[in-house]
């Protein structure tokens, strides 16, 4: 279930609560999470749905499928390393991979607002042909909606994927078990600076690129290597902090992490000490965490670091039986503070 809304939606909620919730321009996963469980899981869940995963894995006539969607709203639509269509190709490229998946074929929805120059629609859809062609993948069918000039922000995309899946167990969070190591692809925060330059004509020291990227052939290697995963997980919004609040929180564990061992560039790590902002909630596009048995860390690292972009690639935490389920972070200056779920948006408007 996407955690990302492009407008501002009110909806009552149970007795007991706050007479509202309100989202605008991203919302909060706190936020957002409340009104998955109070008002789309109600009307929508079955026995089979879950909701905790980045996509539905379906048993098809024997055959193992999984199926995503997303959709994008990002702004600017071009920013450094990427742009909408290549963003909107990953994206749902990278959910099918958190399932375990190959991905195959992509539909496309494009909601194009009056007065949107031809050629940059022609732009962004040639940038989602490369990107499914470096990624593998097919974009097979799709749909075009037109809206009133000043109603849509110039173009939203959405994207729909199927894949099969290749992971001979299921990968989610209720998957992790006590003792688990928990490996970072690469260092974080990249994606949601450089689109905030982008809008703000911010100058920032260094130059700091998207890194939006597919990430379905390593996640493939490690399955192929016969790696034991657990759970994989691509931290987008909300960035690293609150997808691992998410797992813990579903699984019921506490996961603690070595915040050293958390890869941030430099550039990145100064734009965010003058944004005043928690690169470990800064949205990411090219990058997932792996639960992993201790036994198998060693070997996943090795795929990893052969990866492009997996030079930063580390084991950034273990998981631990609790009671109280969560998340406790070893800060770079000593001692350990709890990490929550992100309460608001830092940056709206990421992906």
């Amino acid at each position: 279930m996407t955690e990302d809304s492009a407008f501002a939606l009110t909806c009552p909620i149970e007795a007991g609560e706050a007479d509202m919730i309100e989202l605008a321009h991203g919302g909060g996963g706190r936020l957002m999470h409340r009104l998955i469980d109070q008002v789309i899981r109600p009307a929508f869940a079955t026995a089979a749905t879950d909701f905790t995963h980045d996509g539905a894995v379906l048993d098809i006539g024997g055959a193992r499928l999984a199926f995503t969607t997303d959709s994008y709203v990002v702004r600017p639509l071009f920013f450094p390393g990427g742009d909408i269509g290549a963003l909107a190709v990953n994206g749902t490229v990278n959910d099918l991979a958190m399932c375990g998946a190959q991905p195959l074929y992509l539909s496309v929805g494009f909601i194009l607002e009056e007065g949107l120059p031809i050629a940059r629609l022609r732009r962004v859809a040639a940038s989602m042909r490369a990107t499914a062609q470096a990624a593998g993948v097919r974009l097979v069918t799709g749909d075009t909606k037109v809206v009133e000039r000043g109603k849509g922000d110039g173009l939203y995309v959405n994207t729909a994927g199927v894949g099969a899946v290749r992971s001979a167990t299921p990968l989610a969070p209720q998957q992790v078990r006590s003792g688990d190591l928990v490996l970072l692809s690469g260092d974080i925060g990249r994606h949601g600076i450089a689109v905030m330059a982008a809008r703000e004509g911010f100058d920032f020291e260094g130059d700091i690129a998207s890194d939006t990227a597919p990430v379905a052939a390593t996640v493939l290697a490690l399955i192929d290597a016969g790696i034991e995963l657990h759970c994989l997980r691509d931290p987008t919004r909300g960035g690293l902090a609150t997808t691992l609040v998410e797992i813990a929180t579903t699984a019921g564990v506490e996961i603690r992490v070595d915040e050293s061992a958390v890869a941030v560039s430099e550039p990145v790590r100064g734009a965010c000490e003058i944004l005043g902002l928690d690169p470990l909630y800064v949205a990411n596009e090219g990058r997932f965490v792996a639960f992993v048995p201790p036994s198998a860390a060693q070997d996943a690292l090795t795929v990893l670091r052969r990866a492009p972009g997996g030079t930063g690639a580390a084991i950034i935490g273990r998981v631990a039986a609790s009671s109280r389920p969560g998340v406790l972070l070893a800060g770079l200056i000593g001692g350990t503070r709890p990490l929550d779920m992100l309460s608001g948006e830092q940056l709206p408007r990421i992906c």
